[in-house]
């Protein structure tokens, strides 16, 4: 009769035997601490692989706890990776530096720093991921970048990585970003409760890279009268003179009472069109940190920032280095942000 009895749980004091070191140093080991070396590490994972080691649930929640009980000595490094052409750029946008405070925060509460790495014409990319490996750093967050980076030939399988938002496409690692189709259709539901019938939205060109502002705004319509469905305005940035031009003839045809955008420079554009804010047309942005009015959506970017570290922690704790076979976006919700620009409409009739 065959035995109903389960088998011997693997322990990390029994990897730690098989291998002749402490189990400290294999719980290290098996989180990618570069206090240990990399050859070392790689030994034990391979024994702890071979002897079919799994952590325990329970202790693994437990020492966690303890960990986040007292102060955390700083042990290791995580990258912010920075190829911006004019590096000093990107975190004097609003959401940006918030998403470096969130990450820091992170960082700093479960014992790691959090630095920049600034790669240029005096470092390029293939002498930073020198230096990264030199200094035992595996953990890198990629915030968002105007253009695609020209980092091809970095060797992605050596970190583990994880991307804000969705503005490049490459590395296709898991992603943290704001949940830009549940926060359109926020805007669009205050904006409507605020009494306005006539609801626009003013866009960047068509391009995948926001077609999820489009995808709210879109289905946010369907419970709105087909007559006042208004089309999509798009601004092309690159020919500022043509566009407000055609802005100007397609609120004249159009006419809406309020508008919605993910473009900061809408506001400007309606003034500059004659149109008194809020008195002829209410304004909602879709980043209240950088839209240039003060109604609309807060994209919660330091809670982005802290969910980008917490994932990070977990793919260097996983051993999980590389492009993923199935890429997780993980969303952050926003809220709604009241402000001047779209008061209600009773209150501007009296």
């Amino acid at each position: 009769m065959p035995s109903s009895a389960s088998p011997r749980v693997v322990t990390l004091r029994d990897v730690a035997h098989a291998v002749g070191v402490s189990p400290a140093s294999v719980s290290l080991a098996l989180r990618n601490d570069p206090r240990i070396s990399e050859a070392r590490r790689l030994e034990i994972q391979a024994a702890a692989q071979k002897m079919a080691y799994r952590p325990n649930p329970s202790a693994t929640a437990l020492a966690h706890a303890k960990r986040n009980a007292i102060h955390q000595p700083i042990h290791a490094t995580l990258a912010w990776l920075n190829l911006w052409s004019e590096p000093e750029k990107l975190r004097q946008l609003k959401e940006f530096d918030a998403y470096w405070r969130g990450a820091l925060a992170a960082a700093e509460k479960a014992g790691y720093r959090l630095e920049e790495f600034v790669a240029n014409d005096r470092l390029p990319v293939s002498r930073l991921e020198k230096i990264l490996l030199a200094r035992g750093i595996t953990g890198l967050l990629l915030p968002p970048h105007r253009t695609q980076p020209e980092w091809e030939r970095f060797d992605w399988g050596r970190f583990s990585i994880v991307r804000f938002g969705r503005s490049v496409e490459h590395p296709a690692a898991y992603v943290v970003t704001a949940d830009h189709v549940a926060n359109m259709m926020v805007a669009m539901a205050e904006i409507q409760r605020r009494g306005y019938a006539r609801i626009a939205f003013v866009a960047e060109p068509a391009d995948k890279r926001w077609y999820l502002f489009e995808a709210g705004f879109l289905m946010a319509q369907q419970k709105i009268p087909e007559s006042r469905r208004l089309p999509i305005f798009r601004v092309n940035k690159g020919a500022p003179t043509t566009s407000q031009q055609a802005m100007e003839a397609w609120l004249k045809k159009y006419k809406p009472d309020a508008v919605v955008t993910s473009i900061a420079e809408t506001p400007g554009m309606l003034r500059k069109a004659g149109y008194r804010v809020p008195a002829d047309i209410g304004i909602a942005v879709m980043s209240v940190l950088d839209g240039n009015a003060d109604s609309g959506i807060d994209q919660n970017p330091e809670e982005i920032g802290r969910a980008a570290v917490e994932t990070l922690i977990g793919l260097i704790y996983g051993r999980q280095c590389g492009i993923p076979e199935y890429r997780r976006d993980i969303l952050v919700r926003g809220r709604w942000v009241d402000g001047n620009t779209m008061p209600s409409r009773s209150s501007l009739e009296k």
